[in-house]
């Protein structure tokens, strides 16, 4: 990551092309971090003057369309991406089954909310998405709108304030991750005190 953001600020002209690249690449699980590029994105956007809307439309892009491909991994291989080693690591079943229980409940806000969780969560919900063979167009456009909140979002904030807000950004974060999973927890008890109540 850190010779990919060496690579960017000295191409500079190509810079947006580079990230749209890269944040494609992450799609099949190549370890490109989506944050760090909205981060580099904004930064050198704020340093350059004229180039705000490169920046933002090449990282814009490139988070959406590798959301895409992501889908698109999932729907056309389904858990047999698990066997093949390369992608074995991008979600592990534990968090596609807490994914699949979001989508069954929440539906698109999952794909809202699930944008703003850290720990690969995004990757296990693309895929799911596409395991389940949700509907491409809903996904689609349902995404874009979370990929838009989301991307400029966290380019306004870095471009506005840089460094400074990182650390606000990742409590936040771990915030929205911490509500998701104890909703989680709280489901799973409710139904196991629902299945005693049965027996």
């Amino acid at each position: 990551m850190e010779d990919l953001i060496a690579f960017i600020q000295a191409n500079i002209d190509y810079a947006p092309w580079i990230i749209f690249g890269a944040l494609l690449l992450a799609g099949f699980n190549i370890p490109v971090s989506e944050d760090g590029m909205i981060f580099i994105s904004a930064v050198l956007a704020s340093t350059h003057p004229g180039t705000r809307l490169p920046f933002f439309l090449g990282v814009y892009g490139g988070a959406y369309f590798s959301d895409l491909i992501c889908y698109w991994l999932g729907r056309l291989i389904g858990p047999k991406l698990f066997k093949i080693r390369f992608f074995a690591s991008m979600a592990s079943p534990e968090k596609i089954e807490k994914v699949s229980y979001y989508f069954e409940r929440y539906g698109i806000l999952t794909l809202i909310f699930g944008r703003f969780i850290p720990f690969g969560f995004r990757n296990a919900m693309f895929l799911t998405a596409g395991f389940s063979k949700m509907n491409f167009i809903k996904f689609a456009l349902a995404d874009l709108v979370a990929c838009t909140i989301s991307v400029m979002t966290y380019f306004y904030l870095y471009y506005q304030y840089g460094e400074a807000v990182i650390e606000s950004v990742k409590d936040a974060n771990i915030i929205i991750f911490a509500i998701a999973v104890s909703g989680l927890i709280g489901y799973l008890i409710y139904r196991r005190l629902q299945k005693k109540k049965q027996v």
